[in-house]
């Protein structure tokens, strides 16, 4: 079964949409310095790579382990990450490149 160019399309798109979102919460972190924001731009930047991976690929099915487990340490890393900060856990680095 072939890949119909619009799925590529909406692929693209998404990857897209994950890197601006990742730089955003890049941009955040180095304003404020709170590893909330970094956390986020990682599991955006991690997203982001998966569905480019995941249009470069042969067969793209979102089903596959491989793909599937990508998106599912990004979306528990959303999880954790907020249910850090509700617990107060995560703060503002001290030693963040943004309070230097």
């Amino acid at each position: 079964m072939e890949t119909s160019p619009l799925s590529i399309l909406l692929l693209g798109a998404i990857a897209m949409a994950s890197f601006v979102a990742g730089m955003f919460f890049l941009r955040f972190w180095r304003q404020t310095g709170d590893r909330f924001f970094l956390l986020f731009a990682v599991s955006f930047f991690l997203e982001g790579v998966n569905r480019v991976a995941l249009a470069l690929s042969e067969h793209p099915s979102d089903g596959a382990p491989v793909f599937y487990g990508v998106r599912l340490v990004a979306f528990l890393l959303i999880l954790i990450t907020i249910a850090d900060k509700n617990r107060g856990g995560l703060g503002t680095d001290r030693d963040s490149p943004a309070r230097r």
